[in-house]
């Protein structure tokens, strides 16, 4: 491993917070997103509203499928339009059906999907000095352009702090040097949880 690699996953152990959501709660929402995907080939209704207080606060959320663990669609909400549960039951379907770089999910793929979620914090304003690699997802946006990369992003590219900046202001159409020239520079932090790493 380089050194940049063991620098950027020290960082991450060291910033990665408690988890906010239980073993349980983690559970219902991966049920939530498989089931949604899966109700769209059946007649059964989505899943009801769950007792937990957290679920149903509103939250951004995005959530991405794997097939044999290759990337099979993402889709998200920034901002906390809905409650968590029915943003991660949205966000899901519209990954696997309507994300524009991928065909629709088929039935035969469906039951062999794999979810990874991430849980949104709400957006604040940051100083790029006080971007943390590992830590922070990253939303850029100047006039109409708006980019966002999720914290993870950084940590499997192997990006330092200015790339990320910099792919961040790609993502959004803009130059790569627009968040030292007038770009809005947002973040958040995600907790991220899903299939593969069950048990959590």
């Amino acid at each position: 491993m380089s050194r940049l690699s063991e620098n950027l996953m020290a960082g991450r152990e060291r910033t990665r917070p408690s988890p906010e959501f239980s073993l349980d709660e983690r559970r219902i929402l991966l049920r939530i997103a498989h089931e949604s995907i899966l109700s769209s080939f059946t007649d059964k209704s989505l899943p009801p509203e769950p007792a937990s207080p957290r679920l149903v606060e509103p939250r951004g959320v995005f959530t991405t499928l794997y097939l044999q663990r290759g990337l099979r669609g993402c889709v998200g909400y920034a901002m906390p339009v809905a409650p968590l549960y029915r943003a991660v039951a949205e966000t899901a379907r519209a990954a696997a059906f309507e994300d524009s770089r991928f065909w629709p999910v088929t039935k035969d793929e469906a039951p062999q999907l794999e979810v990874s979620l991430s849980v949104l914090s709400r957006l604040f304003t940051i100083h790029p000095e006080d971007v943390e690699i590992g830590r922070h997802g990253l939303v850029v946006a100047l006039g109409a352009h708006r980019g966002l990369l999720l914290p993870q992003v950084a940590i499997e590219c192997n990006w330092d702090r200015e790339t990320f900046l910099d792919q961040t202001c790609r993502k959004a159409g803009l130059p790569v040097d627009a968040w030292r020239k007038g770009a809005t520079l947002e973040a958040f932090t995600a907790e991220v949880f899903g299939d593969s790493n069950q048990p959590l």
